[in-house]
């Protein structure tokens, strides 16, 4: 069940389900809180291997929170990374062209406006921006966009992993998923929970250990564990899952490269999609946490100053001090640290 804070105890979810361009069922949840909206509608999209739910930690406000108290129409996309989904093999590039653009579409069709906002986290953000920038989300005017973006940089070690894990995983299993920490299913499950015994001793928490090592090098990856609150901490047990090994395969990709590469080389796909201008003219605000350990701020930094380098000043970048990953949204003083810089970015453009 999704967290309701104090704030927003009475919100009511209303899921409207949508088929992605190649029939890939998906659907987007609009959350409706006690105000009116008078702002507009915005998307959230999550990251890999997570749900739409990810947004919605037990913390004093959440992103979503913040959004219906300052009177947006908040609605928040479950795309096929989600894991509220049956699992499939998919890549960034299948989410650019197929879900993303319809998502949109249906948010526009059920509030009947004509510009769109987005906030979006990691593989969300990657297939997202891909998305604006071949030109498919027209009516999205303002991309928040955390983590990454158009440009991968991670950790040297994170690269080594990759290159070495990533072959081997994908002859042995279609998915990976956090979840075997808890209850492995067969003997790789049990052999991954025994390395990461081994190596992973910052928490007790399976889930936690699982997707550092899934996710990078760090320990932990995906936050600060200074920046959760215990409640938090406990909670994120139930939000991870299947993740597959082609996203994996295309993100080695993607880091060699130090940008978004295609996968399988789509048709509508660039081979190299930052080689050229984005075919949008939405405004990107870029965030990071200055600890990033599964996606380094370079990348990031890249990202704003190659967007920078095409339309001076038109764009902004926020690298945030002392968080990590996720813990952007989900730490708990993230309402007083982070989200306020998003919402400003939001409204700069309402």
């Amino acid at each position: 069940m999704p967290f309701a804070s104090q704030s927003h105890a009475a919100a009511v979810d209303r899921v409207v389900p949508f088929q992605a361009r190649d029939g890939q069922p998906c659907n987007v949840v609009q959350v409706r809180g006690q105000r009116s909206p008078d702002k507009g509608p915005v998307l959230l999209v999550h990251g890999a291997g997570v749900r739409a739910n990810i947004f919605r930690a037990p913390v004093e406000a959440t992103v979503v929170d913040l959004l219906l108290d300052a009177g947006y129409d908040v609605w928040m996309e479950n795309w096929r990374a989600s894991i509220d989904l049956t699992p499939c093999r998919w890549t960034i590039d299948q989410a650019a062209l197929y879900d993303h653009p319809v998502a949109v579409e249906t948010v526009a069709r059920e509030t009947g406006a004509t510009s769109i906002k987005a906030i979006v986290h990691c593989q969300g953000s990657t297939s997202f921006c891909l998305s604006a920038a071949l030109g498919l989300l027209p009516q999205v005017d303002t991309i928040v966009s955390n983590a990454v973006s158009f440009h991968t940089v991670v950790p040297l070690a994170a690269r080594i992993k990759g290159k070495l894990s990533v072959p081997l995983l994908a002859s042995l299993t279609p998915f990976v998923n956090p979840q075997w920490g808890l209850h492995p299913p067969g003997l790789l499950a049990k052999t991954l929970n025994g390395v990461i015994r081994l190596t992973h001793h910052e928490c007790d928490n399976m889930v936690c250990r699982w997707s550092s090592f899934a996710y990078g090098v760090g320990f932990p990856t995906l936050w600060r564990h200074e920046n959760l609150n215990a409640a938090t901490h406990d909670w994120m047990q139930g939000e991870f899952a299947d993740v597959p090994l082609s996203f994996f395969q295309q993100m080695a990709d993607c880091i060699a490269a130090g940008h978004l590469v295609a996968y399988d080389r789509p048709k509508d796909v660039p081979a190299d999609p930052v080689a050229q201008a984005p075919k949008t003219t939405a405004r990107f605000a870029f965030f990071t946490g200055a600890r990033n350990r599964c996606f380094l701020p370079e990348s990031q930094q890249r990202s704003f100053a190659w967007l920078d380098g095409l339309r001076p000043g038109y764009h902004s970048l926020h690298v945030i001090p002392e968080y990590g990953h996720l813990d952007i949204f989900m730490g708990q003083h993230a309402h007083r640290d982070v989200l306020p810089l998003m919402l400003q970015e939001l409204d700069r453009t309402n």
